[in-house]
């Protein structure tokens, strides 16, 4: 009993992992599920979804790995955030969909909110913006749109969860009703000072504090499966939310660390240590993890468009048939031109936080070509970076220099990779891993279970593919970042 099953319960699909008694992956399942659009603006999942492909791609993963549910040490657990679930304590029905994380129906709410003036209070005790992003608000929409809903929460007779909640549940059929800190922390409603759920802001949501789960550590006993679901009995010693599963999975333990994930978007946590930092720059603050009761903090910033502006080449533009085109197109670009994509596709995120912005192209000649659009594009991302990496140094009054580690889907390309490093003028290293939200919360598990090193141990032996060392000169890049600003200035000014 040395294998650990990592499970990440993402957006658009439900994985399972098993990883060995090194910490290696052995064999992995995918499957995905549903988007629900109610109306414009809206997400949902259907919670059964959620559950059913996660039963089925553990057992599938298990079953490829050579092995029995009863070869598993332990189970951790690693989720999308915010998305939002209600269930029936004695049936474990849902009530409603699950909201998700990118749903923007409670924006009135939270525009309310604002105009009372409640953000300061709700920014100083989570340290998140009053944004329909987070849970609070959509747990407030669903008990105030399902008639009788209100009642049934103050009595008790309904549990909210974030995913893990919902899945931990389903796993012990009913017996836990437990969260992890850093999920906690995502909810708008989660004090990550006191280390406590907020009565103040639960109160001013009308949110019952009778529905709310208990809080653990990241490592912890978040109880045991049923055998009724496995047929055997596993127990749950890791969760962390997707983004501090990263953190912890690049062992980013030191104050000033910065994990920065390149999926779709991007989401860059920044370790601050034991102490809570303030963001002047409308970044985020939150627990990046806890263990043994102590929170660790972090600041986070969110670009909304990464990897999706090469999807856009691809299916927007269609000059790209393949992601692994743009490399190629970017060394081939024409250096004489300076094309700069502001990739607003969506709004533009942390640190402006304008989400009516849309994109836009500067430095167009009749010389522009499809090569020149992919460097543009690829050289977006890094930018972006730049920008939350300033707004992080300011927050943090330049105290550190940026230690940057990097993972996700467009790390493989080593331009891209290059180009980071040289506009940030930061080393940038890249794991042997990549499977890093798995690996984190897989490590939380087994640690627990005593089958994996400590966090010391973890931490040293944490592989590196590549370091990007900069090599641009400094005049230059300051250049190239200061047509940057201007293009997102004259962005926003439209």
């Amino acid at each position: 009993m040395t294998h650990i099953l990592a499970i990440d319960q993402g957006t658009t699909s439900s994985r399972a992992i098993v990883f060995d008694a090194q910490m290696k992956i052995v064999a992995s399942a995918q499957e995905e599920f549903p988007q629900h659009f109610p109306q414009s603006g809206w997400v949902e999942h259907d919670p059964k979804d959620l559950w059913n492909t996660t039963l089925a791609t553990c057992k599938d993963a298990v079953a490829k790995a050579g092995l029995e549910m009863g070869d598993i040490t332990a189970i951790g657990i690693t989720n999308q955030r915010e998305t939002t679930l209600i269930w029936d304590r004695e049936t474990g029905e849902p009530v409603h969909n699950a909201i998700v994380w990118q749903d923007r129906r409670t924006a009135d709410i939270c525009r309310i909110l604002k105009s009372e003036g409640h953000e300061a209070l709700i920014t100083k005790t989570t340290g998140l913006l009053l944004d329909p992003y987070f849970s609070s608000t959509k747990v407030k929409w669903i008990l105030d749109h399902n008639e009788g809903l209100h009642a049934r929460a103050r009595l008790g007779q309904l549990a909210f969860g974030t995913v893990d909640s919902w899945i931990i549940w389903q796993l012990t059929a009913g017996k836990r009703h437990v969260t992890d800190a850093t999920n906690a922390a995502r909810t708008m409603l989660y004090d990550i000072h006191n280390g406590e759920w907020s009565s103040e802001i639960c109160s001013l949501l009308d949110v019952p504090q009778a529905i709310l789960p208990e809080v653990l550590d990241c490592a912890a006993d978040f109880g045991v499966t049923d055998a009724g679901v496995f047929g055997a009995e596993v127990p749950i010693l890791g969760v962390a939310g997707d983004q501090q599963a990263a953190t912890i999975g690049n062992a980013c333990f030191e104050p000033g660390m910065l994990k920065s994930t390149y999926g779709t978007g991007c989401f860059a946590l920044l370790n601050t240590g034991d102490k809570p930092v303030t963001s002047q720059n409308r970044l985020l603050t939150t627990i990046a993890y806890q263990l043994d009761g102590k929170p660790t903090y972090a600041l986070e910033g969110a670009i909304f468009i990464a990897g999706a502006v090469v999807q856009w080449l691809r299916d927007g533009l269609g000059i790209i048939e393949d992601a692994k085109e743009t490399q190629a197109l970017a060394e081939s670009a024409d250096k004489s031109q300076d094309l700069i994509l502001v990739p607003a596709f969506t709004g533009l995120g942390a640190p402006y936080w304008a989400p009516d912005c849309r994109g836009a192209i500067y430095g167009l000649t009749r010389g522009s070509g499809p090569a020149e659009f992919a460097r543009a594009a690829l050289e977006s991302v890094g930018f972006q970076t730049r920008d939350l990496l300033e707004a992080m140094q300011g927050d943090m009054g330049g105290e550190s220099e940026a230690k940057l580690r990097v993972d996700g889907g467009m790390t493989a390309s080593d331009w891209t990779m290059q180009f980071l490093a040289d506009i940030t003028g930061a080393p940038v290293d890249r794991p042997t891993v990549l499977e890093s939200t798995a690996l984190g919360v897989a490590w939380l598990a087994g640690m627990r279970a005593g089958v994996y090193p400590s966090q010391e141990e973890f931490a040293a032996q944490w592989a590196l593919d590549r370091t990007f060392e900069p090599k641009m000169q400094a005049p230059y890049r300051e250049d190239r970042y200061a047509g940057w600003k201007k293009a997102i200035e004259a962005t926003l000014s439209v």
